[in-house]
């Protein structure tokens, strides 16, 4: 039964990125908006995944958005939202154990370096004085000391709840079917809760934003993508800092709690991504763990006390859309964050009000995100 139906902003999609917007704009102003989610606020990708907070092996479109965020937003986030996000500023390690993963990750190295980020080759021995508890197979790696990582679960929690504090109205369980125009407007938002009305419509509802934008005749090339990762159970404080690989085949950290947030690909996601149900895989955890001891036998003992799962929305060049659309006047996007958008969504926050409420983001770079690089070229 609809309470409230009208508002200035209407947001489809409840993660960190409609938090983090609805957060922003109350912040500029906006003290009427509807934020309608499917399930629960952040039940996707938003609190599935690693909390790395990277700005390393980024390309090179959105590193923008990745420096600003470590720079002038991360550091100040706890206190600002006045929750505890666990933030850590220690680095990030990507490692290689080939000639060939080595060449991959001086290519990332060179094109981050090229945009002024501070990030450097190391040797395996340079990387195991960072972190002593690597294998030696480990021969080289890249090094980007103002990396980190955060609580998924916590930041996002904490932009909902600073957002519901300043007035923004939150309507979980509604599933949105499409976007109708009215005078050439994006106008009304259609669910099975019935229709919302707002001056203004952002679009953030990962993979399945794809089929709202068609209900006006907008087709950006996003596809979903299966992400699971595992917990360990508390072990001995052994390294801080935030850890990938060159294939990305594994990437976590240790928590302040002890624990380690694990992910990486078991080789069955394709196959899963075919399922409309994100679940993990009885074999995945083990598939993973056989990844991660190659890097850190270390670990070949800890007991993995939880799984979870939740879908990539993945655009066709692997960089997301962040965007007004001029073809539906009053339609802003931004989706596609390929499985990396947790650590720039406070920038994305921040970006996506400045275009629905300036037209224009001008306090971030987000040119080479738009929409029109998908058209079809004369």
């Amino acid at each position: 039964m609809i309470e409230k139906s009208t508002a200035s902003v209407i947001i489809i999609g409840g993660g960190i990125m409609a938090c983090a917007t609805a957060y922003n704009l109350a912040k500029r102003g906006v003290n009427d908006i509807i934020v309608l989610e499917k399930k629960e606020i952040g039940n996707g990708g938003s609190c599935r995944n690693a909390g790395g907070v990277r700005q390393s092996a980024r390309d090179v479109r959105e590193l923008p958005l990745a420096m600003y965020a470590v720079k002038n937003i991360w550091p100040y986030l706890g206190e600002e939202l006045e929750a505890d996000v666990e933030y850590r500023q220690d680095g990030n390690l990507r490692l290689g154990k080939t000639e060939e993963h080595l060449d991959i990750l001086e290519k990332h190295t060179a094109k981050s370096t090229s945009a002024g980020l501070d990030v450097k080759m190391i040797t395996g021995d340079e990387a195991r004085e960072i972190c002593p508890y690597m294998s030696k197979e480990v021969i080289g790696a890249s090094w980007c000391p103002t990396d980190g990582h955060a609580n998924p679960l916590h930041t996002t929690l904490a932009f909902y709840r600073k957002a519901l504090s300043m007035g923004v109205t939150f309507i979980s369980g509604v599933t949105v079917y499409g976007i109708k125009k009215v005078k050439g407007r994006a106008r009304i938002v259609e669910t099975d809760d019935g229709d919302y009305e707002g001056e203004k419509i952002l679009l953030c509802a990962g993979y399945e934003s794809r089929k709202i934008a068609d209900t006006v005749g907008i087709d950006i090339p996003v596809e979903k993508e299966l992400s699971e990762v595992m917990v360990t159970e508390m072990e001995p404080q052994m390294f801080s800092v935030m850890l990938g690989t060159a294939e990305s085949d594994f990437y976590g950290h240790q928590t302040k709690h002890g624990s380690f947030v694990l992910g990486g690909m078991s080789g069955g996601e394709l196959y899963r991504t075919k399922s409309e149900r994100f679940a993990t895989y009885p074999l995945t955890a083990s598939c993973l763990c056989r990844g991660v001891i190659k890097y850190f036998p270390v670990l070949k003992d800890a007991k993995i006390v939880r799984t979870w799962a939740g879908w990539y929305d993945v655009t066709v060049d692997k960089v997301p859309v962040i965007d007004n659309i001029p073809e539906v006047p009053g339609l802003t996007i931004a989706f596609g964050f390929c499985g990396h958008g947790f650590g720039i969504s406070p920038a994305v926050g921040i970006a996506v009000s400045e275009l629905m409420l300036d037209g224009n983001s001008h306090t971030i770079d987000i040119s080479n995100l738009n929409y029109d690089r998908f058209k079809a070229k004369a």
